[in-house]
């Protein structure tokens, strides 16, 4: 591959004048040892045309980084020597960039040279083409804002922007010498709108050292030091070393001046396509995953005395997703809260949801929320659950408030026996407890036929105080035909009277009904039952009910 390299190089550089060719072919290879990062670059310098004073040259280079990134830089530059002492030079890249979140971006670089001796003076301007603005899901956000959730996506951009510097040669060694120390000074700004900007200094060092005895004629080798720092990025540090390899059999390297070398300097500019990741996108209002609207209820705008109406104005078929203490009382049943048909109402817990370009979030909504309920009136529960509705993340509390009253916390179905069940309800991952001094409690109740009920995740707790009477403290009572599966709760039940973790009677525990926890209580039987419900009880023992 070097002899055809170096076969292509010398056809492409016939003299403009009578002089024989000064500059040949050369590879360069570099490794840069970072703080953040670390990076290899591979970067082929090809003489197309020149003469005593002008080199047109083609650069291509190859980088790579341990982060996944990699590009590819094109260019085209020209160097004229002055009289003066000064190394003028131009030129043009097309680059190509993979970033580390494998988006692809390309860009044009602008850049200028003036070397002299003793001072280096460069910059370079960077013009993103294209496209360039990609999606980047893994950063998209989901929060609440008033009464709605906000969505803003992920993006990655490049950025265009400039960057110049200035250099210094440290006179440690005669001018002409084949070894040479320079310190850089100077600065860079990528910016793009609603992008934080990337600005900052930087400073570099390099040591050169021409015609390394033991290497090639023509090779050169070269240490050097940078570092940088901007606000999104913060501090970096590389340390570096760059080796030059002669891709031609005979070089003039030996008798060239200093000036002359530098005619071969390599094209200092930033290593790669900037780009900055983060939620850049324009604000949507999210929706649930399945299209329908997302309503965000706050105690502190609706009162537990209008929790009902605002959840039967979020709409069935909706996603409600409360926040705070909601306080409520019922004298009768008709004042219960009801989750609406296939409407999930949601407290604490991680919520995916869609904006309207189609991309999806998760909302995590660590505040929780909390129904206290005071029962008193008509046997009655804390919240109603109807066909296709969840609660999930919810605390539910349900005390007796007067009169001598069955309490329940969740109740699937009507409230009463001759009422209709519900069909594919969900209640996971709550906390529901009630307590009365009267008659019987179950913190949840599944009755009237309802079928395919989940009851998972859930930490579940009745107590039954006052006077000892047959009535009951029960954690889960699931009767009248009723199907649910019931995996993975605590179950709890105390006081002085009757204690049942789960009772069943004319009901069906579907398959997957395990890893339930009694902490107090036993399971009652009544009547034919069809599956079991898997527990271990306070002492470790394992059963099943039945």
């Amino acid at each position: 591959m070097a002899l055809a390299v170096t076969g292509m190089a010398w056809a492409l550089a016939p003299a403009w004048g009578e002089d024989a060719p000064k500059w040949g072919a050369h590879l360069d290879l570099e490794g840069k040892l970072g703080t953040k990062r670390h990076l290899g670059e591979v970067d082929l310098f090809l003489p197309v045309l020149q003469d005593g004073r002008n080199l047109l040259f083609a650069n291509i280079r190859t980088r790579m980084d341990d982060e996944g990134s990699r590009e590819g830089n094109f260019g085209l530059g020209l160097r004229h020597m002055l009289e003066s002492g000064w190394n003028l030079g131009g030129y043009g890249y097309f680059d190509r960039r993979r970033s580390e979140m494998d988006n692809y971006f390309n860009q044009v670089a602008l850049g200028a040279d003036a070397l002299s001796l003793d001072w280096d003076v460069r910059g370079n301007v960077y013009l993103p083409m294209g496209r360039t603005t990609r999606n980047a899901d893994s950063l998209n956000t989901a929060e609440i804002s008033g009464a709605s959730v906000i969505f803003r996506g992920g993006e990655e951009r490049a950025l265009g922007g400039f960057d110049a510097e200035i250099g210094w040669r440290v006179p440690l060694f005669e001018v002409e010498a084949g070894q040479q120390l320079r310190f850089y000074a100077g600065g860079y700004r990528f910016a793009d709108e609603g992008v934080p900007m990337v600005a900052g200094p930087r400073g570099r060092a390099e040591l050169v050292f021409d015609e390394v005895p033991g290497l090639w004629e023509g090779s050169r080798l070269s240490f050097g030091a940078e570092w940088q720092h901007d606000e999104p990025r913060g501090s970096q540090g590389f340390l570096t070393a760059r080796l030059r390899i002669p891709l031609q059999s005979e070089t003039r390297t030996s008798s060239l001046t200093a000036m002359e070398r530098r005619m071969a300097d390599p094209i200092v500019r930033d290593v790669d396509i900037v780009s900055q990741a983060g939620t850049f996108g324009a604000t949507e209002t999210a929706t649930a995953t399945n299209g329908g609207a997302i309503t965000v209820i706050n105690s502190s705008t609706v009162s537990g005395a209008d929790l009902k109406a605002a959840l039967a104005s979020a709409g069935a078929g909706n996603t409600v997703v409360l926040s705070g203490t909601f306080n409520t009382t019922y004298a009768a049943v008709t004042d219960t809260v009801e989750v609406a048909l296939n409407q999930t109402v949601m407290g604490a817990g991680d919520l995916v949801v869609r904006s309207s370009s189609g991309r999806t979030a998760t909302l995590s909504n660590s505040t929780g929320a909390t129904i206290n309920a005071t029962i008193s009136g008509a046997n009655n529960a804390a919240l109603i659950m109807r066909d296709g509705s969840t609660l999930t993340g919810m605390t539910i509390t349900a005390i007796r408030g007067g009169n001598v009253i069955n309490v329940y916390g969740v109740n699937v179905g009507d409230i009463s026996p001759a009422g209709g069940g519900a069909n594919g309800v969900t209640i996971a991952n709550n906390v529901i407890t009630v307590s009365s001094d009267t008659l019987n409690v179950a913190a949840v109740r599944i009755t009237n036929a309802s079928q395919n009920v989940t009851v998972t995740g859930n930490t579940i707790s009745a107590t039954r105080s006052g006077a000892a009477s047959v009535n009951s403290a029960i954690g889960l009572l699931i009767d009248d035909n009723s199907t649910a599966t019931i995996a993975n709760n605590s179950f709890a039940a105390y006081g002085n009277n009757t204690l049942m973790a789960v009772y069943r009677s004319d009901s069906t525990a579907l398959a997957g009904s395990t890893g339930n926890v009694f902490v107090s209580g036993t399971c009652f039987i009544g009547n034919p039952n069809t599956g079991s419900v898997g527990y271990t009880d306070a002492g470790g023992a394992s059963g099943t009910c039945p």
